[in-house]
């Protein structure tokens, strides 16, 4: 008896999980930017970022009945886009020598993250240099490595939530992230 009342509550938990995705204009304007954000990074190309954005919520509305729940929706479209992004890395190898590394990220897109106007002109300048060097670098880290540490400073996930999306142990995340730093660190450093 005890097994079938748990069953039915699962059942019920998973179908409300579903409910909850009924107004995907509501998810879709919560969760857009985060998943926006995560394929610029990864990928550093606006145009493909907002190709997969769009990819990732349609995947997830067409999937939304196969959402069971065991992990929170923010995780499980964390999830479709990161495999949107190796799926797009995998073709995109195929075709390496037919686009340059042009698609790297133009300081002036990420002047964002740079000190606000107070600073002087020159200070902006410096500190947009120090940003693509490390958009640099981590454009060079393996994909295991860069994701992480996009996760984990662009997306400011805990180590615990990259190791569910990842599927990684906690461990492997912190030996990539410490890896990705260190890379960064050297990186930056040689630049300077």
């Amino acid at each position: 008896m005890e097994q079938t009342a748990a069953s039915e509550l699962t059942q019920l938990a998973r179908e409300q999980a579903v409910l909850g995705l009924a107004d995907f204009d509501e998810v879709v304007r919560l969760y857009r930017p985060r998943v926006f954000r995560f394929l610029l990074a990864s990928l550093r190309d606006r145009d493909a970022a907002e190709n997969l954005t769009q990819d990732c919520f349609l995947k997830a509305y067409m999937g939304r009945e196969h959402f069971r729940g065991d992990s929170s929706l923010s995780t499980w479209l964390m999830k479709i886009a990161m495999n949107l992004v190796r799926d797009h890395l995998r073709s995109k190898r195929l075709r390496f020598w037919t686009k340059t590394r042009e698609s790297a990220l133009d300081p002036v897109d990420v002047s964002d993250w740079v000190p606000d106007g107070r600073s002087s002109p020159e200070a902006e300048l410096v500190a947009r240099t120090q940003v693509a060097h490390v958009w640099k670098t981590v454009s060079d880290l393996p994909a295991k490595q860069r994701s992480v540490f996009v996760l984990r400073f662009v997306e400011e996930m805990e180590l615990k939530e990259i190791a569910e999306l990842t599927g990684m142990n906690p461990s492997t995340v912190k030996t990539h992230l410490y890896r990705a730093l260190a890379a960064v660190r050297e990186g930056v450093g040689g630049k300077q």
